[in-house]
């Protein structure tokens, strides 16, 4: 039995999974949300509970939102941190893999059907060539896939609090409102959730509008993104469009950071709940966008990842390479 965990700044998944050929075989798991625990740990407890059984498993492996050094992970969402080594003393077991969020998404992607996937754009993916993965959610994560002997190798980043560059005067507004509140403007700051609800306050010159009045902050980007695909509010679709461009030119960068001719995979809960916005020309217009570089990217296939479960299916898969 294989323990599988996916541990976001808003939603941890933990599950059971079987070995299988080449894809784990999902027998059961759980969602928590995250920040109602106190620690890693105490969500495992809440797991074991649930189940009514112990979580004697035979390999375990953990994405996290974060950076992994040490065998332990600070969560820039979270205000506890995850270590490997308590982990193991939770379970009883030795070996336990502590990987980045996207780097265990990445662990996916090999083992994905077409059906978990929806194209945005074709290209002429590269059978020797590296790829990439990009999820926007609570935050921006970031990595890519090496392609070493054949296969495709996940190496993580943390891309996503890398430096927000504006590509036009509209954007040049965003950074200026952005480094009044912060002092820096991250990518993240734009490519997020939390993002969304930024471009809302700058196309609304920082007043509420009928879709997120007297919402609490984390209900706000969903509603922004509904208004906007119903088109109640012209200042909402104006906000998603520049959220669309900015997911589009940011998963260009990371394309050619990575040279990605094998293919960028979108992931995070924000992409299928947005897909008509992705797929009416703006996101693959802005990923192309980069001469001299354009004709490179635009052989560059990009898919959305439509399965929610894509980054718990990659720890399965790493974990599966434990034992």
């Amino acid at each position: 039995m294989i323990l599988a965990g996916d541990v976001g700044g808003t939603k941890t998944l933990l599950g059971f999974f079987e070995r299988g050929e080449r894809r784990p075989q999902h027998v059961l798991s759980r969602a928590y949300p995250t920040q109602e625990f106190d620690s890693f740990t105490a969500i495992l407890d809440a797991f074991a509970r649930d189940l009514s059984r112990p979580l004697d498993v035979d390999a375990a492996a953990i994405g996290v939102a974060g950076p992994v050094v040490d065998r332990r992970a600070q969560l820039p969402h979270v205000r506890w941190d995850v270590s490997a080594a308590a982990i193991e003393e939770r379970l009883r077991t030795q070996g336990i893999l502590l990987l980045n969020d996207l780097e265990a998404m990445a662990m996916s992607i090999p083992v994905l059907a077409d059906g978990e996937m929806v194209t945005l754009q074709p290209g002429s993916p590269k059978a020797d060539g590296n790829g990439a993965v990009i999820a926007a959610g609570t935050g921006l994560g970031e990595a890519y896939l090496h392609r070493v002997n054949g296969s495709l190798l996940p190496v993580p980043s943390e891309g996503g609090h890398a430096d927000f560059a504006p590509r036009n005067q509209r954007e040049v507004g965003v950074l200026q409102m952005l480094l009044a509140q912060f002092g820096r403007a991250q990518v993240e700051h734009v490519v997020s959730g939390k993002g969304i609800v930024y471009l809302h306050q700058f196309t609304h010159d920082g007043r509420d509008c009928s879709a997120v009045a007297g919402l609490p902050p984390e209900e706000r980007p969903a509603a922004i993104s509904d208004a906007a695909l119903e088109g109640k509010c012209p200042a909402c679709v104006d906000a998603l469009s520049m959220f669309v461009d900015a997911y589009g030119s940011e998963t260009g960068n990371l394309a050619l950071r990575g040279v990605a001719t094998a293919g960028v995979f979108i992931g995070g809960g924000i992409a299928p709940k947005i897909l008509p916005a992705l797929q009416d020309g703006r996101f693959i217009e802005a990923f192309r966008a980069k001469p001299p570089m354009t004709q490179l990217l635009a052989a560059i296939p990009v898919r959305v990842i439509l399965n929610p479960d894509a980054g718990l299916l990659g720890a399965a898969v790493a974990a599966q390479e434990l034992v």
